[in-house]
Order: C-alpha cells, then sequence, then structure tokens
C-alpha cells in the first residue's frame, strides 16, 4: 500500500485536467458575447440542455463528504445510509412535478427573489445573508477541507497546498459563468462515475479473492453472507445507529424535510433548472434521479467493502487514528490500493466531485450577493457588466475566506458529512415549511415566515438540548428517543436528528397557519404566487421515466428492508 501517486497517475490526472480546462475555454469562448449578460452568466438561461442540467445536478451534489463521509458510514452502519441518496431520487422527482413549474411559472431565479417577491424585502435580506454565511462558512469550508484531505492521503501533497489547489480550479470553472460550470459538470460526473466504480470493482474483487471467489458477482455475494447486518434499510430501535437513521422516519418522517428542503429549496441546486424551459428542466431532474439511484455503488459499496476485509485481517494499522477506529479512512485506504493508472483515475474522479461542488456553490454564492444584495442595497443602477465582474469577485473572495478559515471549524472533529447535516439541520425544516406554505397556500402572511425562520431555527436548538433539560424516556416506546451515551459517560434519552426537524417543521408550519390566519382577519392580504392546475401536468414520457425510478426504489427498499 502506498500513499503517493505514481508517474501514470499524474498522467492521468492532467489528462482530465486538460479535458476539462480546453472543454471549458471552448464553452467560455462560444459564450463570450454573453459574457456581461447577468443571466447567461448567473443561470445560463436557455442553453443548457438536460442531461447537462442532471449532470450538473449530480456533480454539484455528490463531493469529499459522500465520497469520505459516506463510505465511511458504511463501513460502520452499512447500506442503510444510502437513503440520503435513494430518498433524493424520490424527492428530485417531487420537486420537478410541483417545485419547478412554480419558480419558472413566476420567474425566479433566486431563493432571496422568490422571499421578496411572496413575502418582503425583509424575509428576502434576512434569508439573504443567512444562505451567504451558511455556503461560506459550512459548504465551501467542509468540501475544501474534506477533499484537501482525502487528497493529500492519497497523494502524499501538503494538505494546505492540496486545499489551494482546489481552491483555484474551481475559480478557474466558475469565473466563466453557470454555461461553463454547467457542460464541465458532465465531463466531472464522467470522471466521477468512472472513477468511482473501479473502485468499486477493485473493493468487491479483493473481497472475492480473500474468500477464494473470483468476480464482482461474487463479491457481492460474499459481502452480503459476511455482513448481512449490513444490508438492512430500515434500523430497529436496538440498532446502535438509530439516533442517525431512526426507524421508518426515512421514508415517511423526517428524510422527507432533509431532502425537500435541499432539492427544492437551496439555491446552488435549484439553479441548474432555473433557466431553462419547464420540460428541459424537468428532463433534466429525472436524468439526476436515475444517476442518484447508482451512487450508493459507488460511495457506500466500498465502505461495506472495507468492512468485510478489515473483519478478516485487513488495513489493521491503516484504519487507526491515534489507536481508535476511523471508518472515514475506509474511502482512502482503498484508493491506495489500486495499481497505477486506475489510482490516478480514481484521484481524478475524487478531484472532479470536490471541484464541481465547490464551482456550484461559489456561482450560487455570487447569484445571492450580486443579484439580491449589492443589486438591491448597494448599487441600485449598476449595469449588466458591473454585476458579472461583481458576481466574479464575490467568487473570490468567497473562496479565499474559505481557504482561511477551514483548518479552525473543526470538521476533522465532527466529521464531514455530520458536520454539514448538523448546521443546516438547524435551520432546514423553518426554512421549508417558510417555503412549502409560500408555494401552496396563498394566504401565508410575511410575518408567518419570520416565524418559521427566526422561530424554527430557535425550536431546533430547544429540541437539541431538550434531553439535558428533562427526562424523555416517555417517548422511548413510540420510536423518538433512544438512551445514549454522551462524551462525559452519562445517559440520555435522545431525539433522533431526523425526528427533531420533522417536529420543528410541524410546529413550524401550525404556528405559520395560525399567525397568518390571524392576520389575515386584520386585513392583511399576501402576495400570492401565480399557480394553476396545469403548471403540474407532466408529459407521458416523464411520467414514464418518474414511474420507472419509483418502482427501482420499491423493489430496493423492499430486498434490503
Amino acid at each position: 500500500m502506498n500513499n503517493y501517486l505514481s508517474t501514470k497517475d499524474y498522467l492521468v490526472f492532467i489528462v482530465y485536467f486538460l479535458i476539462v480546462a480546453v472543454y471549458g475555454y471552448w464553452i467560455y469562448q462560444r459564450k463570450k458575447k454573453k459574457s456581461t449578460d447577468t443571466k447567461d452568466f448567473f443561470l445560463a438561461e436557455g442553453s443548457l440542455t438536460w442531461w447537462a442540467i442532471g449532470a450538473s445536478l449530480i456533480a454539484s451534489n455528490i463531493s469529499a463528504e459522500q465520497f469520505i463521509g459516506m463510505s465511511g458510514n458504511g463501513f460502520s452502519m452499512g447500506l442503510a445510509i444510502s437513503t440520503y441518496e435513494w430518498m433524493a431520487a424520490a424527492t428530485l422527482l417531487v420537486v420537478a412535478i410541483f417545485f419547478i413549474p412554480v419558480y419558472l411559472k413566476n420567474k425566479i431565479y433566486t431563493m432571496p427573489q422568490f422571499l421578496n417577491q411572496r413575502y418582503n424585502s425583509t424575509v428576502a435580506m434576512i434569508m439573504a445573508v443567512f444562505w451567504l454565511l451558511l455556503y461560506v462558512v459550512v459548504n465551501l469550508t467542509s468540501i475544501l477541507f474534506l477533499g484537501a484531505l482525502a487528497i493529500s492521503s492519497i497523494s502524499g501533497i501538503n494538505f494546505t497546498l492540496c486545499m489551494i489547489f482546489l481552491a483555484v480550479f474551481a475559480i478557474i470553472i466558475t469565473l466563466g459563468g453557470m454555461k461553463v460550470i454547467g457542460y464541465t459538470d458532465v465531463v466531472q460526473v464522467f470522471f466521477l462515475i468512472l472513477g468511482g466504480l473501479v473502485t468499486t470493482y477493485l473493493a468487491l474483487n479483493l473481497v472475492a479473492d480473500h474468500f477464494g471467489a473470483k468476480g464482482v458477482v461474487a463479491g457481492f455475494n460474499l459481502l452480503t453472507e459476511n455482513a448481512n447486518d449490513h444490508f438492512h434499510m430500515i434500523f430497529k430501535k436496538d440498532n446502535p445507529f438509530y439516533l442517525s437513521l431512526p426507524g421508518l422516519s426515512v421514508l415517511i418522517g423526517g428524510m422527507w424535510i432533509v431532502n425537500l428542503n435541499y432539492w427544492g429549496c437551496n439555491q446552488y441546486i435549484t439553479q441548474r433548472a432555473l433557466g431553462a424551459d419547464l420540460k428541459t428542466a424537468r428532463n433534466g431532474l429525472l436524468f439526476a434521479a436515475f444517476l442518484k439511484l447508482l451512487m450508493p455503488v459507488i460511495v457506500v459499496l466500498p465502505g461495506i467493502a472495507a468492512f468485510v476485509l478489515y473483519e478478516n485481517g485487513y488495513f489493521q494499522q491503516e484504519m487507526l487514528v491515534n489507536s481508535e477506529l476511523q471508518p472515514d479512512k475506509a474511502y482512502p485506504v482503498l484508493l491506495n490500493l489500486l495499481p497505477s493508472g486506475l489510482k490516478g483515475l480514481a484521484f481524478a474522479a475524487l478531484t472532479a466531485a470536490v471541484v464541481a461542488s465547490l464551482a456550484g456553490k461559489a456561482n450560487s454564492i455570487s447569484t445571492i450577493f450580486t443579484l439580491d444584495i449589492y443589486k438591491k442595497k448597494i448599487n441600485p443602477n449598476a449595469g449588466e457588466k458591473k454585476l458579472v465582474n461583481i458576481g466574479r469577485a464575490a467568487v473570490l473572495i468567497s473562496m479565499i475566506l474559505a481557504v482561511i478559515i477551514a483548518p479552525f471549524m473543526g470538521i476533522d472533529k465532527k466529521g464531514g458529512f455530520e458536520y454539514i447535516q448538523e448546521y443546516t439541520g438547524f435551520v432546514s425544516p423553518g426554512i421549508f415549511a417558510m417555503f412549502i406554505l409560500g408555494f401552496f397556500w396563498k394566504k401565508t402572511t410575511s410575518n408567518a415566515a419570520l416565524f418559521a425562520t427566526i422561530g424554527g431555527f430557535l425550536l431546533s436548538i430547544v429540541f437539541k438540548i431538550l434531553p439535558s433539560m428533562t427526562n424523555l424516556e416517555w417517548l422511548s416506546p413510540y420510536g423518538f428517543s433512544k438512551l445514549a451515551v454522551q462524551k462525559d459517560g452519562t445517559s440520555l434519552y435522545e431525539i433522533p436528528f431526523i425526528d427533531r426537524m420533522f417536529f420543528v417543521f410541524m410546529i413550524s408550519v401550525v404556528g405559520m397557519y395560525f399567525i397568518s390566519i390571524y392576520e389575515n382577519r386584520k386585513g392583511i392580504k399576501p402576495n400570492g404566487l401565480d399557480i394553476d392546475r396545469s403548471m403540474f401536468k407532466t408529459a407521458p414520457a416523464f411520467t414514464a421515466g418518474a414511474l420507472l425510478v419509483t418502482g427501482i426504489l420499491i423493489a430496493l427498499y423492499t430486498l434490503f428492508w
């Protein structure tokens, strides 16, 4: 096992880098005449095809926290962590059918713009500032840190240099605008999937070889035999990981809040579809849903394979950090077993995932700052060229800030996937409540939206500290609390994270309902959106594809229940 790249690996990586760079430059030259058009720079209006939208969605979503964090979760808890990917496929269908038509019909290009149009400028500005802080302090930092950590561990290159390289690579792509990001993401996804499948292929073959069998099918069958407890999607209450994935809540509870907020109310995700027509946007989301079904094969199975190999004597030292087992080491350890050349391909795949996510988030930071803060509050008379230049400056500044603060955020102590979920989970229930009622209930008022935003955040804090204030054992028979040992050795009945989000969402909705009804009776008339039932009608081809995705999901959950 080695933690360095050979000459062949560097050649493969250079080929990948040149393909992305040359293709991105070609796309940029083709659109150069529009380079000062804000809609083209921020949204690539009308120029992204369905396959570019779908690929870009996945490239922006899949990053180091999946490759490293989810693979580590696969090592420790098994296939169940795939619920984040497979439920995302179902969520993308809901967003395509019900959310995207509302955005496009009302000509909404940014999330703060929606809040301003539906509620008022106060709500919009509060959320614009919040999203900027979240994207820079949580998203950019965690992706940069985890990506650099993973790349450094398999290449031997200095950690700080890796972080700077990733930031510079992402900046180069982002400065070309949304069209360059969208089409280079197609290349990124190709390398991401190809390199990921190569790693999975190697891992399954290693398992097969250890037990005297041959082939990936035999390797997979041996995984299910030797780690049967790692192939259950729905955890029972006695499972040690129940607090992370609490039983049926991953199907009918809080997991929907996690995914609907992420895929439907998230600037750097929805932005990919907002510049297209409805048919193209929907087909792009459907394509992304199919790709999502594949992701656990790439990011979870290698972790389970590493677990089986570890249990059979492999990686006994490599998986330890300070004499403690570190599941997040599973994926880098497997990559270090790849032969020369293939390791370079996997290295390119990991880099592609990180850079694509960084570029997507940096573009969204740029869009929100430029269109929702700078143009509205700082320089309302700014021209198109000025706005594009401000957008580019925002990309540079946000990336520099992320590089500087990432090492001090404690990401290595929490784990990247947990880090992102924990911090976004404090606000996503209230935000989603504000969006969903704003979409489909015209009576929702601005004060109700403020209650969901601020009150939802405060409620999340209350539910987080509640176990230390009172005994929640009475919730245990219903599955809403579980005895957990704390770091100081004490035991508390904690509410699972996903259930906590669901409770906050429901309270936020109820609170919004009563506030809105009260204000409606006082004569306040909210700004409803333009919605009619015909918007939600789907084309036959999309319907067939959506039914196929749904059927596959039902089969997967039935098989691995």
